[in-house]
């Protein structure tokens, strides 16, 4: 497998949501969480942790804290390719590790289940909440009623865009959606093997950062219910869209993000653009070297004039049940996340966005990239960052959400049904998953 980030990056929501999210699945009172979280002391001699994680060259990273932390040393445990899988199956062993890498998305899902500790008695975790975007932070603490996890990463999107083939063709880069169309039929024409884009069809995370751009909130809560708009009009605008340009064969469906034939397809000059996260920069720089100085990187086309953009990726490092170094993981996980030099390696080899306010400043984030053809391309992130919806939120049963919708849009992809159907389906399964759950949910507009 290439040396690209492997796993799919969750996606980060608003900080309202996080407090109805509580409300809403929470199956652990905050007196059994904050019982876990009496006990903060140091341990007495030589500690040694386990944080599993899904991003390339953590290895590293924790070796440079090892060489200075002789007494807390910290094992590292790649499990990109089965993430939550390889957490539940540890959590119903009773072998969690002290610390675990966690999508924002996920994080409702887990702490239903007991998952993890909170570490607000630790006075280096609590006092690490300044250090974080807010919103990114709500999450971690469910709107500040523990400190569950430590905001890592997020990840705005944009376009990263072959600027060589648009001059070659003498294709205009687009701004909007609607530019976009036209741009992919105008290569398509010139070159019948170019496609403008792929579409990932078992990507639902990816997709629902589509529909974050469009404000196309999924999930409300209001009077003591939840109200699941997954299928709304602004979705459906999003779903049709894509529809067109699978129908008409503009965008490639049989590659998937990171896969070695996406890689293959972009060398072979077959594909024009992706449409992608920050934290995917390092991807292209590192499978595709001989390409360098042919890539530039641009805002999401947009839709109409509103000028918003999505998100799609953010993890956060959480504090896992039955850890019995809970002071060790908390020193740990604020120097992973906060700490200059730590931040400069997650973003250099793993091409980690910082959540943490300082992380924002590194000189790197500041410089051209050789790659981009020297192009400051963190400066169109930042900027993107500041245009994410921040009302967009996940609902309490997220996972089984994304399975469906995943599934479906697979079909469609493949000609049966449509996308507008996926949604359908997904809306369908967020209800049902709700119902089952005895959770109080009701279809909205």
């Amino acid at each position: 497998m290439s040396t690209t980030i492997t796993r799919t990056r969750l996606a980060v929501v608003a900080a309202g949501a996080s407090i109805v999210l509580l409300a809403g699945c929470s199956s652990s009172d905050d007196s059994s969480d904050k019982s876990s979280a009496a006990s903060c002391e140091p341990a007495k001699g030589k500690v040694t942790l386990q944080y599993w994680n899904t991003v390339n060259g953590m290895d590293k990273v924790v070796d440079l804290w090892n060489k200075s932390h002789p007494n807390i040393q910290v094992q590292t445990k790649n499990i990109s390719n089965d993430q939550y899988g390889a957490i539940g199956n540890a959590l119903k062993a009773g072998k969690a590790p002290d610390l675990a890498q966690v999508g924002y998305d996920e994080l409702p899902t887990l702490r239903s289940q007991d998952a993890f500790v909170d570490a607000s008695a630790c006075k280096t975790a609590a006092a690490a909440k300044s250090k974080f975007v807010p919103w990114t932070w709500s999450q971690a603490s469910f709107g500040d009623t523990g400190v569950f996890a430590l905001p890592q990463d997020t990840g705005p999107m944009a376009m990263y865009v072959r600027t060589d083939l648009f001059k070659k063709y003498d294709v205009a880069v687009p701004t909007t959606w609607d530019e976009y169309l036209t741009a992919a039929q105008k290569l398509h024409k010139a070159d019948p093997k170019l496609t403008v884009t792929f579409f990932d069809p078992n990507n639902a995370e990816w997709f629902n950062g589509l529909l974050w751009q469009n404000n196309a909130n999924m999930y409300s809560y209001s009077g003591d219910k939840w109200h699941v708009t997954v299928e709304s009009d602004k979705s459906k605008q999003v779903a049709d869209y894509w529809q067109k340009l699978i129908s008409d064969k503009l965008v490639r469906t049989d590659v998937a993000n990171g896969s070695t034939q996406m890689y293959a397809a972009y060398q072979d000059n077959q594909i024009a653009t992706q449409i992608g996260a920050a934290w995917g920069y390092t991807g292209l720089r590192d499978n595709l070297p001989k390409q360098a100085g042919k890539w530039s990187i641009v805002p999401m086309p947009t839709w109409g004039t509103n000028g918003t953009s999505g998100d799609w990726g953010g993890s956060t490092v959480a504090f896992m049940k039955g850890s019995k170094h809970l002071y060790e993981s908390a020193e740990f996980n604020n120097w992973l996340n906060t700490d200059p030099a730590a931040l400069a390696m997650e973003n250099e080899l793993g091409g980690l966005y910082p959540a943490a306010n300082d992380g924002l400043k590194l000189p790197a984030l500041s410089k051209g990239v050789p790659y981009y053809n020297n192009q400051k391309i963190f400066d169109v992130f930042a900027d993107s960052s500041k245009k994410i919806d921040t009302d967009f939120s996940w609902g309490p049963t997220q996972k089984t959400v994304n399975l469906a919708l995943q599934d479906a849009i697979a079909k469609a992809a493949g000609g049966d049904g449509t996308l507008s159907d996926a949604l359908a389906t997904a809306q369908a399964a967020a209800l049902k998953s709700m119902k089952d759950l005895a959770i109080p949910a009701t279809a909205g507009k």
